[in-house]
């Protein structure tokens, strides 16, 4: 009887959790939603999955896999900051007011706000607490600034690297609806939108290699990135991941997205550079994934090979999401572009800048 009881409760429990993910929008798309034609005539989508273009893996040191879990579990020395972080009230008149060269403010992580030419895009924007389907899991940072979907001007394009909950953000995207005219993104990422409610005709999807022309002075073209993807336990890879190209008449961004150092950025350089601007993650890296996040000199590297000229490091300063002080990134990054005569920018969050 004791046995019945005991898998009944396991039954009960798996159960649960199934209908929750099942049930839950923040887990995205579900099959119905799957466009399974148009992944498979990707020549990236491979043995039922998006491939990366050369060998990658997710963890690369079994020995110390064990370590590396109980250390992300327990925490290390500074890897939050002891107060709210510092930062700055986001002026939307001053932001607005170029319509020409590029202005950008930094919101923390991997969420930019662009002004170019007058044109206003905003990268894989998160505004919620947590880069997670549970709001206990992942917090945010605390910053002496609250930001919001409300406070942003009208956009017009939305642009996503991948469907990572510290990227692709349900609530945020479910608001920010509204005040944006289209949302760029990769192959399969569509899907999840369909599924918010964001209408068909207002996404853009893209392959590698792919150009999406906005308007006559401004384009995106998906380039590669060393990643992978996925929201849920079944759905690993299913949709693609990328970096990005923003290309005006006389601009040049480059928006990389999360990536492992590899070969594809020197490829990028070649075919697209050179970049005004580069924005390139720089956080959440750990020698045992090193080839899905790039570690800080290499993000230095990455900003070479892609022939930029000023390099803004991102991802970093707004979630725990790995086992280094929340300060490293930024200062090995700032350490290796000194020893590479590298331009780095490092704004405060919040703030408005421009080149």
């Amino acid at each position: 009887m004791t046995l019945i009881i005991t898998i009944s409760i396991i039954a009960a429990i798996l159960l649960g959790i199934n209908l929750f993910i099942w049930i839950n929008p923040t887990f995205g798309a579900k099959a119905k939603y799957i466009n399974q034609k148009k992944l498979e005539a990707s020549p990236n989508f491979k043995n039922g999955k998006f491939q990366n273009l050369e060998e990658t893996v997710m963890m690369t040191s079994e020995g110390s896999r064990g370590g590396a879990i109980k250390k992300f579990i327990k925490g290390v020395e500074n890897d939050r900051p002891n107060e709210a972080l510092e930062t700055i009230v986001f002026n939307n008149e001053e932001f607005l007011k170029n319509d020409t060269g590029i202005t950008y403010t930094w919101f923390g992580h991997s969420t930019l706000l662009i002004n170019l030419n007058g044109k206003i895009i905003i990268t894989d924007p998160v505004f919620t607490k947590a880069a997670s389907p549970v709001p206990f899991l992942n917090k945010s940072f605390n910053y002496e600034n609250e930001y919001s979907v409300e406070m942003l001007p009208e956009i017009d394009v939305v642009l996503i690297s991948h469907d990572h909950y510290d990227h692709l953000d349900y609530k945020t995207i479910v608001k920010i609806n509204s005040k944006t005219r289209k949302f760029i993104v990769p192959l399969g990422v569509d899907a999840h939108l369909l599924r918010w409610g964001i209408p068909s005709e207002k996404i853009e999807i893209a392959d590698w290699g792919d150009s999406i022309t906005f308007d006559t002075n401004l384009s995106f073209t998906s380039t590669p990135a060393r990643h992978f993807s996925g929201r849920g336990p079944k759905d690993r890879d299913k949709t693609l991941w990328c970096s990005w190209v923003i290309k005006s008449n006389n601009e040049k961004l480059f928006f990389g997205g999360d990536s492992g150092y590899g070969k594809h950025f020197k490829e990028i350089g070649e075919k697209h550079g050179p970049f005004d601007i580069t924005f390139i993650e720089c956080g959440q890296y750990n020698e045992n994934w090193a080839q899905i996040h790039a570690m800080p000199e290499q993000t230095v590297q990455a900003h070479i090979d892609l022939k930029g000229k000023t390099l803004l490091p991102i991802h970093w300063s707004k979630f725990r999401l790995s086992i280094h002080s929340w300060t490293e990134p930024i200062e090995r990054a700032m350490k290796a572009s000194t020893k590479n005569n590298v331009l780095i920018q490092n704004p405060k969050i919040g703030e408005v800048a421009s080149l």
